[in-house]
């Protein structure tokens, strides 16, 4: 499958970054995994999302997601760390935020990098309040992985699915 450069622009990405797929080609591709994956960062409001700093050193912070016309979307306060972080270095780990057991059931991650949108309708439109208070940050999020760790019908394992743009979907159990 050839995926394409939807609102990339070539001059932003840095070179040694390959162009990746959007929500919507990840799900045309896999679109049952897509759909837990979607299930998985719906069941919570709150994600975690890992940046790279200025040092190379890893930063973790909150974000909220949404799937909006075919894309992966997340905001950002103005000027916040994690928004400096991705305009300097557009590479991400998102995580779906996991409920504590017994009632733990899953969880999903994706990776990937971003695009910053600056379009001031779009950004108003998918920021809503956030936009309205002063000017905010928009990032579409590419996806080079995404996967979901669910607990085994039988209780007794974990089973992982990853997809990747050049492997698919890959299936693994772990006891």
């Amino acid at each position: 499958m050839q995926f394409s450069t939807f609102g990339s622009t070539a001059a932003a990405r840095p070179a040694n970054l390959a162009v990746m797929p959007s929500w919507s080609e990840f799900s045309t591709a896999a679109p049952q995994l897509a759909e837990r994956v979607a299930a998985r960062l719906d069941a919570h409001t709150h994600k975690t999302i890992a940046t790279i700093r200025a040092d190379g050193a890893p930063r973790i912070s909150g974000t909220e997601t949404r799937i909006d016309g075919g894309e992966l979307w997340i905001g950002s306060m103005w000027r916040a760390l994690k928004a400096l972080d991705l305009q300097r270095d557009p590479r991400y780990a998102l995580h779906s935020g996991s409920d504590d057991p017994p009632a733990w059931s899953g969880d999903a991650k994706v990776a990937g990098t971003v695009e910053e949108i600056h379009d001031p309708e779009t950004v108003d439109r998918l920021n809503g309040e956030a936009a309205q208070g002063g000017p905010s940050h928009l990032f579409r999020l590419d996806i080079a992985e995404a996967s979901v760790v669910e607990l085994a019908p039988s209780g007794k394992s974990i089973v992982i699915e990853v997809w990747t743009p050049a492997g698919g979907v890959r299936r693994m159990e772990r006891d």
